[in-house]
């Protein structure tokens, strides 16, 4: 634990001192609020609550899928900075290395999710205080489990030019898949079918639930799923991390 604090605290400051990252971090679903959001008003979306309660949901599953997604670029760039060899001969924990970088992913995530949330209410979003909170959660696992993978990736190749494509490939089917901007309820038997297997679309579903108020059966099955995926990437990061030395 005092490992991982020690870690965590170290990127912190270092995303903290970097404020135009953080800043064109939000921009784009900032983007997609402002620009999409009004478009979707009077469109009937087959789902519950109005067109903010569809949207923003998604939005902040977007945040997290593309902000995790490309959280291993950290550790590209301390390779060719020599950093990761010298973290290689410290008695640190390697689970702390991989685990100190998540939970700051995961504060970084949560604060521009806040941000996000303000500005939505601002343009017309209404959803209780719980449901918020709880999407906040969501957000929380899916930020650990997409970063976890994406460290260990980066921890597997050599250069941003192998890491890159890889990330861009996998990221905008499931994007597509997830009924990030609308559900998939709006899409045919064939692509629905496919969605299903797409983990994210479950938490999309959580999300847009908790914000109407419904913490029944799709927060559930979106808890289960998050739980699945955060497990199997936490153990999967740890894998390579200790393989690796790092």
């Amino acid at each position: 634990m005092s490992d991982t604090l020690l870690i965590f605290g170290r990127y912190l400051r270092q995303t903290v001192s970097a404020k135009i990252g953080l800043i064109f971090g939000i921009i784009q679903p900032l983007l997609f609020l402002i620009l999409f959001g009004p478009l979707l008003r009077d469109v009937p979306l087959g789902g519950d609550g109005d067109s903010w309660q569809t949207l923003v949901p998604g939005l902040l599953v977007q945040l997290g899928l593309f902000s995790a997604a490309f959280a291993g670029f950290g550790i590209l760039i301390e390779k060719q900075h020599g950093v990761v060899e010298r973290m290689r001969v410290t008695p640190v924990s390697r689970l702390a290395l991989l685990l100190g970088r998540v939970l700051k992913d995961i504060v970084q995530m949560l604060v521009q999710s806040v941000v996000l949330v303000v500005v939505g209410v601002a343009f017309g979003l209404r959803a209780p205080l719980l449901g918020v909170l709880i999407g906040f959660g969501f957000v929380a696992l899916m930020t650990a489990s997409l970063a976890s993978l994406s460290y260990a990736l980066a921890m597997r190749v050599d250069s941003p030019q192998e890491f890159a494509p890889v990330v861009n490939s996998v990221n905008l089917p499931v994007m597509l898949l997830s009924g990030i901007l609308l559900p998939m309820s709006l899409a045919p038997g064939w692509l629905d079918g496919i969605s299903r297997g797409n983990p994210l679309r479950y938490q999309v579903q959580a999300v847009r639930s908790a914000f109407v108020g419904d913490y029944g059966g799709p927060v559930g099955i979106g808890v289960l799923t998050s739980l699945a995926l955060v497990a199997v990437s936490v153990l999967l990061g740890v894998r390579v991390f200790r393989r690796a030395g790092a």
